[in-house]
């Protein structure tokens, strides 16, 4: 079934953000006016998969934030390393790094407490990560007040190539409110300079 192999990667292509099998199923099943076998979309990402890994190839077929999408392979780190080094204004900050990391293993948590951990305003590094989409809005506490609680997004694991919260590194020493900003950095092991996101 060549043609449905096509049009899947015609829609991983396209689609700007990893592409979940559900929404595969969705397009194609209303382009062919009739259910398309989940079966026959595994067997075709499947092959696209394949198809990828011949060495003709620079990029792959590749499964992160529960869709697949299509990202350069590792061999060509090199060239892109380059490219991102001139592009390194739109990386995270260490201070917007530092927020994200109390954001993914505090969640859901409101932007006091986010202080009271790193000991210092983050209202830009909130808005930032807020911007970038990487975080977002859960709900209300049910505190004085009612401060607004905030938690990763899908992008999130997109932006690190992980597909679950769980695979996430595991601290040494995040148990209490009253970590400092060094211990974020040294135990959590998501700093600036160790964790990058999957490039497409």
């Amino acid at each position: 079934m060549d043609f449905l192999q096509n049009h899947i990667e015609a829609l991983i292509f396209c689609s700007p953000n990893p592409i979940k099998v559900i929404d595969i199923k969705t397009c194609l099943s209303e382009m062919f006016n009739a259910d398309v076998p989940d079966e026959d979309i595994a067997g075709a990402l499947q092959r696209l998969e394949e198809k990828y890994t011949a060495e003709e190839y620079s990029f792959q077929l590749y499964k992160a934030g529960g869709g697949y999408q299509f990202l350069t392979k590792p061999a060509y780190q090199a060239s892109i390393g380059i490219m991102l080094k001139q592009q390194s204004k739109k990386r995270l900050s260490t201070s917007a790094m530092e927020t994200l990391s109390i954001i993914a293993y505090k969640q859901p948590i409101s932007k006091t407490e986010i202080e009271n951990i790193r000991g210092v305003n983050c209202d830009y590094a909130v808005q930032k990560l807020l911007d970038k989409n990487l975080i977002e809005i859960t709900g209300k506490a049910d505190t004085i007040g009612r401060p607004m609680l905030y938690g990763t997004t899908p992008k999130f694991m997109e932006y690190f190539g992980i597909n679950d919260l769980n695979e996430l590194p595991v601290p040494k020493e995040f148990t209490t409110e009253t970590d400092t900003t060094s211990t974020i950095g040294e135990n959590t092991d998501l700093k600036e300079t160790d964790v990058q996101p999957q490039q497409e």
